[in-house]
């Protein structure tokens, strides 16, 4: 973590700034400079506290939960600490380790398929990530130079690397393991990475020029209490852009969202070789026969992605648009429209 991300963070349940507790620092290359980075510390919002591990913030809700253990070790009042937070936020603590387990572990598994040295992300290598990028947000290389960008949902983290590239601040932060690598793989000391829930968004209101949220809240329980949940990180007159899965009338696609209903609450192992058996080779079959540029890996993570996370919704242009209007942005206008979904675009009023 670099010290500068610090202005930007906030306590995810109490939205308090945090104080920072260093326990260790290690040098890190970016762009051939080397910087000091913290490697392992605590944040803390009153008795509340969340761990720095491998260079990651673990802003969770329920990270008293997950990185107990760190916790302990370097909190020698931790016990007490621990009493006084579930006595004032058990409730909320429990609903967050329910809500947040599946998806946790879904995408874990997606993303620990990928290799960064050989796989591209979405059928997209650098150039296309970033033009992509562009395109959805309505921007050009000149224009995000210079401002403040959240990636609510960052995945692998290449695409941050690319924007900070540009000149852009870019904080992305995602529910799963793979920030650890994106971190570890990052080349910019302007991307930057939390461990976060894009719905206990644990930044500063009203800091960002552009949130850009891709493929994420129709993977949450509810796609628009989600959607509200980042309005407030805009700036005046700064952009929030989504993409969304849009409801197709195709038998065979209708037929694997019926299919993942009841095979989305297996064990996540035995989904993936269930998959691997009898979704797969079809799959890659039918690729090859359309000279699909992917390779086996990119294959089965698209399956993954589909298939596995506990919720994945559909959402047409006109109910997302309801969602920016009722909330006062303007300029609300859809930027990409593919096969299976569309990124809308609107602008925070002044």
């Amino acid at each position: 973590m670099q010290q500068e991300l610090l202005s930007y963070l906030r306590c995810p349940i109490t939205h308090q700034r945090l104080e920072l507790k260093v326990i260790s620092t290690i040098s890190k290359t970016f762009n051939n400079a080397v910087f000091e980075v913290i490697n392992e510390g605590i944040l803390f919002a009153g008795n509340l506290c969340y761990p720095i591990i491998k260079g990651i913030p673990r802003l969770l809700v329920e990270a008293i939960v997950d990185y107990e253990e760190f916790l302990q070790k370097h909190l020698p009042d931790f016990p007490e600490r621990k009493e006084k937070i579930y006595v004032e936020y058990k409730a909320l603590i429990e609903f967050a380790v329910k809500k947040n387990c599946h998806t946790k572990k879904s995408f874990a598994q997606e993303w620990n398929l990928f290799d960064y040295e050989k796989d591209t992300t979405w059928n997209a290598d650098a150039t296309e990530m970033l033009n992509r990028f562009l395109k959805e947000v309505d921007e050009t290389k000149t224009s995000i130079n210079g401002k403040i960008i959240l990636d609510a949902g960052c995945g692998n983290g290449l695409l941050n690397d690319l924007i900070a590239n540009e000149g852009a601040k870019v904080l992305g932060f995602d529910f799963s393991l793979s920030v650890e690598k994106a971190f570890e793989k990052n080349s910019n000391p302007n991307a930057w990475f939390v461990q976060a829930d894009v719905q206990f968004p644990p930044v500063a209101f009203d800091a960002f020029d552009i949130v850009h949220c891709s493929g994420v809240l129709i993977h949450t329980n509810n796609t628009e209490n989600s959607f509200n949940c980042l309005t407030p990180l805009v700036k005046t007159s700064g952009k929030l852009s989504v993409w969304l899965y849009y409801p197709r009338k195709d038998f065979i696609h209708n037929c694997f969202n019926f299919i993942r209903i009841y095979s989305s609450k297996l064990p996540l192992k035995l989904q993936y070789y269930l998959y691997l058996i009898f979704l797969f080779p079809p799959t890659y079959l039918i690729k090859k026969i359309k000279q699909n540029p992917q390779n086996k890996r990119e294959m089965m993570i698209d399956i993954l992605d589909w298939m596995t996370p506990e919720f994945r919704w559909e959402h047409t242009h006109e109910e997302a648009a309801s969602w920016y209007e009722k909330r006062s942005f303007i300029n609300i206008r859809v930027t990409t429209n593919e096969v299976f979904g569309f990124n809308i675009v609107g602008e925070r009023a002044v």
